[in-house]
């Protein structure tokens, strides 16, 4: 399976509007990347790939990487330290198993904009937006290999 056609383009776009909206109130990032199998564990690989496309470089170090590998089944989500210091301890946890609720439906879309949107309420708390923020990353959907 292509990992870009795992969503179809409306999907997409709703998860790229569910993007925007959680960090409308946050200097937090928010990032999904999909591709086709991990061969390791999902939380190691979504730590590479968090390297990989240069989410540790944001200035309050609050990026969010929602990852995701189809063939696999397998997800993680994961943040950067400055968020891992506020946040409390089982934090990722809660949203995984929240958005894996609605994967093991079948709602792959609607998992990941609920996550991706509870992940935005919880980083405007800590990181909330200001005036002269900029988007640090971009909001595009990454993809990595079939």
């Amino acid at each position: 399976m292509d990992p870009k056609k795992f969503f179809n383009k409306t999907e997409q776009e709703e998860i790229l509007t569910a993007i925007k909206e959680a960090e409308k109130n946050t200097s937090g990032e928010v990032r999904v990347h999909i591709e086709g199998t991990c061969n390791t564990d999902p939380k190691e690989r979504a730590i590479q790939v968090f390297e990989k496309i240069g989410m540790h470089k944001t200035d309050l170090k609050n990026g969010v990487l929602f990852y995701l590998a189809v063939k696999s089944k397998q997800f993680a989500v994961i943040g950067d330290i400055g968020i891992n210091e506020k946040v409390e301890d089982n934090f990722w946890d809660s949203i995984k198993q929240t958005v894996i609720e609605h994967f093991s439906k079948g709602e792959y879309t609607k998992g990941l904009k609920f996550g991706i949107l509870q992940t935005g309420e919880k980083l405007a708390s800590h990181f909330p937006y200001m005036i002269d923020d900029i988007n640090e990353l971009s909001d595009d959907i990454s993809f990595g290999e079939k």
